[in-house]
């Protein structure tokens, strides 16, 4: 009898989970169920399979709303009617209209009005008009007595209880924007929209049995159901299923030979085997449509890094989705796939920010938009979001909200309204709040995908599921990730620039080469790798300096254990430790040694699991790769895994092992397999790095310009101009006659884009260089003005930055003849015949300092370029030493003088706040600090700036920190222009 149902999809308006909706409806004993939430179906799949466990009939179905209006509620008769529901959706969102008062002609599709909203004798066969029990007693007066026929029980149900109803009005509020005290009617449900049993509902509607016959008939004539078992993505590249096998084994036969030469007899037996494992699994055409989108892509000059689990597999690598060689690495290609794997495998394939737009629209366009959609994902109120939208809804003033989510736990910010808003805070916290899109995954369906969901149109303009990974993977759905970085921006345009500046062809793919360069290995042994691609965070470059690492094995292993999991754990000490020191380890056993060798008897990669549970306990690799995953957290517990682990000390016991090894190594399994990285994405990671590497060695100005092209990296653009003037470039301001929209290179000067000017627009940057490119340099102010549309206060900031200091004019007489070229009464840029020519005038001599160009540098670049930030400071002290001098100074209490660049916040065991300092010396060399809870209580940062700090050097592993005990921010000289 509950044919309108919502669950908390229903954003911001539902407040039950699909779970607790069923839980719900079975204390009710209710044996038929509508999920009907508003504008959407995102929880339609998981409704239908709880419904199935939990012997409910599930029904479908989708309430259309014009915001607060209710217009109609659409039930689908069966899976071809929902797909009619979620196309009618889908194209109301596709073309961003309002929804019709009158619902559209759909064949397998029942419509229940609202009570009073429609005339019953003008209804169509399968609309009817819904009764609410408060309505029934309207029926004596109404025109509907003559219809019954058309009338069916509807009861919605929105919550649970009185609490559940105050959670729905909080949320009404957040959505409408207003304050809980200003809500009106139409805003909020009705105060009984909740489920009751079954028989007291009945009872409303004793005088017309009719209705409830009518509703039960509805009832009865619905049905859906999905197929949770099969593949749903499209099953065949080329039209049949064995032609696409006949594809892909020739496809992969080709690039074996590419990749390994006509001989190598284990490449072959590894794609023979593949091959036979995807085949079984029907995966086939997923790695035929993977082909398809690299092979356009190379078409079109696009760069990409096919990545995570995929690089396992000897296929992808001849099929050139990837560039890690599995054979080379030891990867297994049961990491990626497995017989006994139940999720799919999905590739992840990188390409530059700027390109993968462009693979997206081919795939959409090869693939049809009814058949292709982004994967969606749904972000959910979490602690400070809730604090600050319900902050505003009970009417806090902007202050004590923001004194609220900062620290919530303090007496003053206690009260009878934040004690509200902590309750409800409890609540809504995992809340659906709004659909978003996944980072990167695209899902390509047999069927259209508006069989399984509607579809949203976010900015992107590309369609988008209302349900997230977790349900595509769930009803059988492998996704692929296009996803962008831009350290591949970086790789692409630094060879661009490269070739336009010095005449060089770098080919960035000759990574073999550059894993042998001595630059290269020598550059990233001193941990010089600002700007290269996951190896320039203070974190990695330290690692790097610790390990002396030199090669590309070394940096794999790098790229793995600098994760957060791993360092936590102290495997990250320990494996440098045993690093240094190879000839004193202790390995559990032989095997241990023969597979961790490489890794020093630490399991650095999900790989090392699969290894040692293969090779120590026999596990076959399939089991293996279960177990991993099921330690990885999620499902942990399970059936399956409980059988694997009985298994594992089975097969160990009749190994022979004492207990006490294999619980050890157990022991060591279960730590590690739950923060341990995927090998083949380290080495991914690791070929993309030694690229940057060899492009900043070589040539380190045109890299660090792409770099701040690409606005993408560990630190602020700022940090990487200080880098390219480490590196010898000539850092010269913007330019009208120079500079482009970008920042550009010619030689060994590095001219500023007009687009890191605050506040000055996009739209006459891109004007001044295309006007200076069609027509030549510009002669003076006055010819600038002449030709550049442009007002008086974006002229004003381009004077300010000294944009025009080819003209040898001081600012000042600039700004002074700015106001005579343009003013306000006249028109811009008048290019009339009778050009009236400005006044000429004189100017007295005025003062003018450096000091003041600096802080016009800083407010409108973000940092100084004329004078270096250290020559602002008051004081000429510039420390004791030099961050170069710090590794011969271990021991020693200094003061050393830095410009802040990055603070890292880490909490101790005792849940204390320390920090990890990243600084500039005054001669721009990175150095490195460590600020315990102690020395921070007393003395705390204050912002960005420079600093003077005390402390002992410390080292590690020949990697020299600062332990600092005081620290005090230094003033800067006056800012003249106040």
């Amino acid at each position: 009898m509950y044919i309108n149902c919502h669950s908390y999809y229903s954003l911001r308006y539902g407040t039950l989970s699909i779970e607790k909706l069923i839980e719900t409806a079975r204390e009710h004993n209710v044996d038929a169920l509508a999920l009907t939430d508003i504008n959407n179906s995102t929880g339609m799949i998981s409704f239908v399979k709880q419904c199935r466990k939990n012997g409910i009939k599930p029904i479908a179905g989708i309430e259309i709303r014009n915001r607060n209006k209710h217009l109609y509620i659409l039930i689908a008769r069966n899976n071809q009617g929902f797909k009619e529901v979620n196309d009618f959706v889908t194209f109301q969102n596709l073309n961003k209209k309002e929804y019709p008062e009158t619902a559209p002609k759909l064949e397998n599709v029942f419509v229940i009005y609202p009570f009073g909203s429609r005339d019953a004798n003008r209804l169509a066969e399968n609309e009817f008009v819904g009764v609410r029990p408060f309505e029934v007693l309207k029926l004596f007066t109404s025109d509907y007595l003559k219809d019954i026929p058309k009338l069916v029980i509807s009861q919605p149900v929105t919550f649970n209880d009185e609490t559940g109803y105050e959670l729905h009005k909080n949320l009404r509020a957040v959505d409408n924007n207003t304050l809980i005290s200003k809500l009106t009617p139409e805003m909020v449900a009705h105060k009984s929209e909740v489920m009751m049993p079954v028989d007291k509902l009945l009872k409303y509607y004793e005088r017309y049995p009719e209705i409830v016959r009518n509703t039960e008939k509805l009832i009865n004539r619905c049905e859906i159901d999905f197929d949770f078992n099969t593949l749903k993505n499209k099953m065949a590249f080329t039209g049949n299923i064995e032609d696409d096998k006949t594809l892909l084994r020739k496809l992969a036969f080709d690039g074996l030979e590419c990749r390994y030469g006509r001989q190598n007899r284990v490449a072959r037996e590894r794609v023979e085997k593949e091959l036979g494992i995807i085949f079984k699994l029907g995966f086939s055409a997923y790695f035929l449509i993977t082909w398809d989108i690299i092979r356009y892509s190379m078409s079109r000059g696009f760069y990409h890094v096919g990545r995570g689990s995929g690089a396992n597999s000897v296929v992808a690598y001849c099929l050139k989705i990837t560039d890690v060689d599995p054979i080379d690495l030891n990867l297994y290609f049961e990491r990626f796939i497995n017989p006994k794997r139940t999720s799919p495998p999905d590739f992840d394939i990188d390409y530059s920010w700027r390109e993968r737009e462009d693979v997206q629209d081919y795939i959409f366009k090869r693939y049809g938009h009814e058949h292709t959609a982004l994967l969606g994902a749904t972000s959910t109120f979490k602690k400070r979001s809730i604090f600050r939208e319900l902050g505003k809804v009970h009417g806090l003033p902007k202050v004590e909200i923001d004194a609220l989510v900062e620290n919530p736990q303090a007496d003053t910010n206690r009260n009878l309204i934040t004690e509200k808003i902590f309750q409800m805070s409890e609540q809504l916290a995992g809340f659906p709040n709004l659909r978003s899109i996944h980072a990167g995954g695209i899902l390509i369906s047999e069927k259209p995908i508006t069989y399984y969901t509607a579809l949203d149109l976010p900015p992107k303009g590309f369609l988008t599921t209302q349900w997230d990974m977790y349900v595509a993977e769930g009803i059988g759905f492998e996704k692929l990730d296009i996803l962008s970085q831009r350290g591949i921006g970086h790789i692409r345009d630094a060879a661009e620039i490269i070739l336009k500046n010095r005449g060089i062809k770098v080919d960035v793919h000759n990574v073999d080469k550059f894993k042998k360069d001595k630059r290269v290995k020598q550059q990233l042994k001193r941990g010089e790798t600002i700007g290269c691609f996951y190896i320039e965070s203070p974190a990695m470059r330290g690692l790097l300096k610790k390990l002396h690492c030199d090669n590309y094995l070394t940096l794999v292993a790098a790229s793995s254990i600098i994760r957060p999991g791993v360092a936590r754990s102290g495997m990250m000490k320990e494996y440098i430790k045993r690093f240094h020191n190879p000839d004193k380890i202790e390995y559990l056993h032989p095997v241990m040694k023969d597979q961790l060798k490489e890794t020093f008897g630490v399991m650095v990669y999900q790989e090392d699991v699969l290894k040692v549970c293969h090779h120590f306990a026999g596990l076959d690799l399939a089991d293996a790769d279960v177990l991993r995953r099921a330690m990885s957290g999620k499902y942990r517990g399970n059936t399956e895994m409980m059988h694997i682990v009985e298994k594992f000390f089975s097969n160990c016991r009749a190994k022979g092992y004492p207990d006490t090894l294999t619980k050890e190594v157990w022991r060591q399994i279960e730590s590690f397999a739950g923060y341990s990285f995927s090998k083949a994405h380290s080495a991914s990671y690791a070929v993309e790095s030694f690229q940057s590497l060899y492009l900043k060695a070589w040539f380190p100005l045109e890299f660090i310009t792409a770099v701040i092209n690409n606005f993408g990296g560990f630190y602020h653009t700022w940090v990487y101009f200080n880098e390219a003037r480490r590196q010898g470039a000539n850092i010269e301001l913007p330019c009208v006659n120079n500079s482009k929209f970008l920042t550009t290179i010619k030689g060994k000067s590095i001219y500023i884009g007009f687009i890191h000017i605050a506040n000055f627009e996009n739209k006459t940057g891109r004007q001044i260089q295309a006007e200076r490119e069609c027509n030549g340099r510009f002669r003076s102010l006055e010819d600038f003005v002449l030709r550049i549309p442009v007002g008086i206060e974006q002229l004003i900031l381009l004077i300010r930055v000294n944009a025009f200091r080819f003209t040898a004019k001081s600012k000042a007489e600039l700004l002074w003849e700015v106001h005579l070229l343009i003013n306000k009464n006249t028109p811009k840029n008048d290019k009339s015949l009778f050009y009236t020519p400005p006044k000429q005038f004189t100017l007295p001599k005025l003062e003018h300092s450096s000091v003041e160009d600096a802080y016009d540098e800083i407010e409108l670049l973000g940092f100084p370029v004329t004078l270096p930030y250290f020559d602002l400071l008051k004081t000429k002290f510039r420390g004791e030493l030099m961050a170069k001098d710090m590794i011969h100074n271990v021991g020693k209490k200094v003061r050393l003088v830095g410009h802040l660049v990055t603070l890292k916040y880490v909490r101790t065991v005792k849940n204390e706040w320390m920090h990890f300092g990243t600084f500039f010396d005054a001669k721009g060399e990175f150095f490195d600090t460590v600020h315990f809870p102690n020395s921070l209580k007393n003395y705390p940062f204050k912002g960005k700036g420079l600093y003077l700090m005390f402390g002992e050097i410390t080292q590690e592993f020949g990697f020299a920190t600062l332990t600092v005990e005081k620290l005090a921010k230094l003033p800067l000289k006056s800012d003249p222009r106040e």
